[in-house]
């Protein structure tokens, strides 16, 4: 089949949607159809938004711990290419009884017990899950690939430029924050005046914002996410929404500093105008370029 044959093939090939929480899976819904594919979802129970199925061609509902019930929603279909995306809460994780709660059927029973039940980490869960989908003839692909415009992007990305003292702890904190990534314990970290207020974990972005706000009395941190060099960016791809920049607001953050081309903006014109509207420097940082000087962003 040449490339081109190939690209056409792909673009009339119906394609799998695998959707947890959020407003994520709907961008990427409406990526696929303005790309004119046909798309195939399976929502996982109680995590999906009601506004999903309605973008999709077809659309059943599967419990989370139930990849036999995705494979069948999939392979009836037709689909050999997926992407999963949406969140699904981690602290569950550490439930001692947080397999049994799912009502898990054979294969993923067998799947916990052969490769993730000592190993919880999210890139360990999606290595899994893409082998075992793999297998019956389902890839799992780039969750980005029908949202570019969504992804940060290197520079001032609003009207509000960092000062000096927060370029200060910009120089510091991402450093500090690739050895955090590459160390897998997480993808963010909030900075005020070279120190570490808070180091992100399990109980994930949002409450390492109420944490730092706690911690820090002083208004005018800073928070720093992105994710490691070799990230897998079929799933858990580090996003950031209108929400965020709310909380950060109000924990007393006055700027939010991302990886270009690593973390999501979730409706991005709407994170970008809220971060001006709170008095955020929002900012996409290169891994290895130097920190953006202050000006207009766009």
């Amino acid at each position: 089949m040449t490339g081109e044959s190939h690209a056409a093939h792909a673009s009339s090939a119906p394609i799998g949607l695998i959707a947890g929480e959020g407003r994520l899976p709907l961008l990427v819904a409406e990526g696929m159809r303005r790309a004119g594919r046909r798309i195939c979802a399976v929502g996982l129970a109680q995590q999906f938004d009601g506004a999903l199925p309605s973008l999709c061609d077809e659309f059943q509902v599967a419990g989370i711990a139930r990849v036999s019930s995705w494979l069948r929603v999939l392979r009836r279909a037709g689909v050999h290419e997926a992407i999963m995306v949406g969140r699904v809460a981690k602290a569950s994780a550490h439930d001692p009884f947080r397999i049994i709660r799912y009502l898990p059927d054979w294969r993923t029973l067998r799947l916990w017990y052969r490769r993730i039940r000592h190993d919880r980490r999210n890139a360990a869960l999606l290595a899994a899950l893409a082998d075992e989908l793999q297998r019956e003839g389902v890839t799992l692909i780039d969750s980005t690939m029908f949202i570019a415009d969504q992804l940060a992007t290197p520079g001032v990305m609003g009207r509000i430029a960092p000062g000096a003292r927060q370029r200060d702890d910009l120089e510091f904190g991402w450093p500090v924050l690739q050895q955090v990534v590459e160390l897998d314990i997480g993808q963010s970290i909030a900075v005020r005046e070279r120190d570490v207020l808070a180091v992100e974990a399990v109980e994930g972005t949002d409450g390492m914002i109420d944490r730092a706000g706690a911690l820090c009395r002083a208004k005018g941190w800073t928070m720093l996410k992105t994710s490691r060099r070799d990230h897998d960016q079929r799933a858990d791809v580090p996003t950031i929404g209108v929400q965020t920049i709310s909380k950060l607001a109000a924990a007393g953050a006055s700027c939010l500093a991302v990886g270009a081309g690593r973390v999501i903006l979730i409706d991005k014109p709407l994170v970008i105008r809220a971060a001006d509207d709170a008095g955020i420097a929002l900012v996409g940082l290169d891994r290895d370029a130097p920190l953006p000087r202050a000006g207009t962003g766009t």
